[in-house]
């Protein structure tokens, strides 16, 4: 953990200690989840080589399924992936009367991230680098030559007879060519238009074709068509496929009216569909939700038949034989020895972030471990999230209080330590939600 830079200590313990997932330096501190991890690396192969993935991630509040989602993210970026990402809400779901699905979608977009771009923001990025591309492909032409607009312009229209095959592809091949004609002809605001309508930021085809001479808009209803086609375009680039992280997908099981809920399910189904019929390629969606969000006949995935068989495991993987391959995965509880290296790297990331000699001894470690999983429940229950934070506490005092060892704090007669967290209870489903007046 040596080189560790400033920058990600400082995100991972800030990040760690309020309880969220950091976007930076997780490596630093990521123990087991080997098969998971070995699981999406074959993911990405496939994408890679023009196939397509769909994964689900199921564990409880604090297991580490945001953590995994980032983990994997990362991965990807280095691997030459864009990668978008986002949480659903109440305001963000796959579809919506109001506009949801939309919103997710720019989201995305906003979100959207390279290697070189980490933090979102690379949409333009992209483009830029898929037009150097194409210029550079043209040797005999020098910057500035007129024919070499017309040269690259021949490219794209080439990309469109390409992508005609898939919905919408002419009028997305039609927004690259205003970017790329804005750029060249030092049209600000034909470029600015292009990337709007990327982004999903048009409202009504009337404002479109005024601004770009387009007759579609990405709006609630075909924003997974338009990431279809971005998946492809970004390989056009140099990218190895387009990568789609979902979290928080509970915000789709909370929803109470019973035919938005099944619209949003039917949609993800469309999505498995693709995904996994061969329809789509270079295309990755990840999303991770609670055992009720999957797992519930009521309300979660498995009240949608055609999900619940889709999505229902092996008879044969019974406890302790897991498989990797299914489309979901269920995150089992981090081994005691998985929890103990974690606490040896918040050793010796807190020592490195506050520039101090770490002074804890592995039986102080042991002492802390054999304490929070000695409490009732933590055979079950015992999360990531909860170790990390105590732990962090701990440190965070030892390092203000030096005459205090690890044993002093630990028997004080009032400490406290977070509670082995179970799933906080949903909303109340309403009978009659399913009703409007």
């Amino acid at each position: 953990m040596a080189d560790i830079s400033r920058r990600e200590s400082s995100a991972l313990i800030n990040s760690l200690t309020a309880g969220v997932v950091p976007r930076i330096g997780l490596r630093h501190i990521a123990v087991g989840r080997q098969k998971e991890v070995t699981a999406f690396l074959q993911d990405l192969q496939t994408i890679s080589e023009g196939g397509a993935g769909f994964r689900t991630i199921c564990g409880a509040y604090g297991s580490g399924k945001s953590f995994l989602l980032q983990l994997i993210r990362l991965n990807a970026t280095e691997r030459d992936f864009v990668v978008a990402d986002a949480d659903l809400s109440p305001e963000r779901r796959l579809t919506g009367t109001k506009g949801q699905g939309i919103s997710t979608y720019r989201e995305l977009m906003q979100h959207l991230s390279t290697a070189a771009r980490p933090e979102g923001g690379a949409l333009e990025a992209v483009l830029q680098k898929w037009i150097s591309r194409l210029q550079a492909e043209e040797k005999q032409l020098t910057p500035g030559d007129p024919a070499l607009v017309d040269a690259v312009s021949a490219k794209i229209s080439a990309v469109l007879v390409e992508l005609s095959e898939m919905m919408y592809g002419y009028s997305f091949a039609s927004v690259i060519d205003s970017y790329w004609r804005g750029i060249v002809n030092g049209d600000d605001s034909l470029k600015m238009n292009a990337l709007r309508w990327i982004r999903g930021e048009f409202s009504t085809k009337t404002d479109a074709r005024q601004a770009l001479n387009v007759d579609t808009i990405i709006d609630d209803q075909n924003w997974y068509e338009f990431l279809k086609l971005f998946a492809r375009f970004v390989t056009k680039a140099g990218y190895c496929g387009l990568l789609i992280f979902l979290d928080e997908g509970v915000n789709l099981y909370k929803i109470n009216n019973r035919q938005s809920r099944e619209s949003n399910y039917e949609k993800l189904l469309a999505i498995f569909n693709d995904t996994m019929q061969g329809k789509a390629q270079y295309i990755g969606f990840f999303l991770s939700g609670t055992p009720q969000f999957v797992y519930d006949e009521q309300r979660g995935l498995f009240s949608y038949e055609a999900l619940r068989t889709r999505l229902a495991e092996s008879q044969f993987a019974v406890e302790g034989y897991t498989d990797y391959t299914s489309p979901v995965i269920k995150l089992n509880r981090l081994t005691n020895e998985e929890i103990y290296l974690l606490l040896e790297r918040l050793c010796h990331l807190h020592a490195i972030h506050y520039g101090y000699t770490s002074r804890i001894l592995e039986e102080e470690l042991a002492l802390f471990m054999n304490t929070v999983a000695g409490r009732l429940g933590a055979d079950k229950m015992l999360t990531p999230r909860e170790v990390t934070r105590d732990f962090l506490g701990v440190l965070n005092i030892l390092y203000q209080q030096l005459d205090l060892t690890m044993a002093d704090l630990l028997t004080q007669k009032d400490v406290r330590f977070t509670d082995p967290q179970t799933e906080p209870p949903e909303d109340t489903p309403d009978d009659f939600a399913a009703f409007d007046l």
